[in-house]
């Protein structure tokens, strides 16, 4: 097991709802549309393709969810929240 660091990445939701989804689903999970979350890891399971990010939702809770429900937002400076609200 790989668990990877890298500072500064936020991501958005954008949950895949295509044929047999990736559980589990974010939005079921704690996590919202228009907001912004700081990826506090990466795991990569070697005996698959497939990569979960490590994230804080909305309670306050630590999730490994896959990496095809999320979006890259942009490299933010070191910021004092790991959660942003996007601006309408």
């Amino acid at each position: 097991m790989s668990v990877y660091i890298q500072p500064n990445v936020y991501v958005r939701v954008e949950e895949y709802l295509g044929e047999n989804p990736p559980q589990p689903l974010p939005l079921a999970s704690g996590f919202s549309l228009g907001r912004f979350y700081n990826v506090l890891g990466l795991h990569a399971a070697s005996e698959t393709s497939e990569a979960f990010l490590i994230l804080r939702n909305d309670r306050d809770e630590m999730w490994f969810i896959s990496n095809r429900h999320f979006r890259i937002v942009d490299a933010h400076p070191i910021h004092d929240s790991s959660m942003l609200v996007e601006k309408e």
